[in-house]
């Protein structure tokens, strides 16, 4: 029977991170070096989710995760979507545009992605942003599939172990990328990776994984060393030769020689880390009055692709944690050869 311990020999899983980071290469590669690759799939169409698990199956026949985000569809009050898009109005008028457009759709549907990632049959499920349901949790466990709820706080750990998770990831500050909350206001979780761990440790008895800041094999064996079975580790991948990041997102990563990340609303409406930039700066004043996620994160949609393909970094979403001066420009076998060896030392 396949459990969290045995999944893979190292204890090591490479964090979903959605928007095109996590290419079925990179999962295969990191599942392929002896730890768990996972991909994010909140933005996959449902097809899309059983066709890169496929594609990952033809690099790899070890075991890998797939990532969803607990949401509903939005209501949508469209007197307050222009009011929303009023406040990007400077941000547009920098870009040269005279508005800028409304979605055509806010995000994809969770039951049907859902359904997807269960035809899928990865070895692991993970969520973040709520907590699923007990009749889903059961058609999960009756796939065979493990299930890992995030938890940003105590409240939340517990209740994923009371549903049946199989482990439960804490999600320490440190971390790049969206906060998990679901239980309480996203700015009052606020503990770092080793509080997290000595808060929530105590009260669990499923396996824990450790997610925020880690970045090369001392981290890990510290994680472990304080009570967590595995750790997630995201910014390390990201500049990875796998990594489907924008060329010109992974050079600013590169490049970083301190921790110059913060959290912001104003990309998606949910706090996220990233690398601060003119964005957030302009957008600083009026982050807490954008519109909840996802609306705010199709608003800026438009933007953001934008400012990707014109490489002006300066206006893209850089999701990165607060180890980002520790990023290193390797494949990902020689990046977990490399991550092993620290921890054996």
């Amino acid at each position: 029977m396949l459990t969290m311990q045995t999944l893979c020999p190292h204890p090591i899983i490479q964090a979903p991170m959605a928007g095109g980071a996590t290419t079925p290469e990179l999962v295969a590669a990191v599942s392929n070096a002896g730890g768990l690759g996972s991909l994010a799939a909140p933005l996959l169409a449902p097809l899309a989710i059983i066709e890169q698990a496929e594609h990952i199956r033809r690099l790899t026949d070890k075991p890998f995760a797939i990532n969803l985000f607990v949401q509903t569809r939005p209501q949508i009050d469209f007197a307050a979507l222009e009011s929303a898009k009023l406040l990007l109005q400077g941000v547009c008028r920098e870009l040269g545009w005279d508005s800028l457009p409304t979605p055509t759709r806010w995000c994809e549907d969770f039951e049907a992605q859902l359904d997807a990632l269960i035809t899928a049959r990865p070895a692991v499920a993970s969520f973040t942003f709520d907590v699923l349901h007990g009749s889903q949790m059961q058609r999960l466990h009756d796939a065979g599939i493990l299930v890992v709820g995030t938890a940003t706080n105590l409240p939340e750990a517990i209740v994923w172990q009371a549903m049946g998770a199989d482990a439960v990831c804490l999600q320490g500050v440190e971390a790049g990328g969206h906060r998990g909350t679901f239980i309480g206001a996203q700015k009052d979780s606020s503990l770092g990776i080793s509080a997290l761990l000595a808060a929530c440790r105590p009260h669990l008895h499923i396996p824990v994984i450790a997610a925020g800041g880690i970045m090369d094999g001392k981290a890990i064996t510290d994680a472990l060393a304080a009570g967590a079975d595995m750790v997630q580790m995201g910014s390390a991948f990201l500049t990875t030769r796998e990594s489907g990041i924008n060329q010109a997102y992974k050079q600013r990563l590169l490049e970083a020689r301190s921790d110059t990340t913060r959290q912001t609303r104003a990309f998606s409406g949910r706090i996220a880390r990233g690398l601060d930039n003119h964005f957030m700066q302009v957008m600083a004043e009026v982050a807490d009055k954008v519109p909840a996620y996802p609306i705010q994160n199709a608003l800026t949609g438009a933007i953001r692709a934008a400012a990707a393909k014109d490489n002006r970094t300066e206006f893209m979403s850089l999701w990165v944690g607060q180890g980002v001066a520790a990023s290193r420009d390797l494949p990902v076998a020689e990046l977990m050869a490399v991550l092993v060896a620290e921890m054996q030392a």
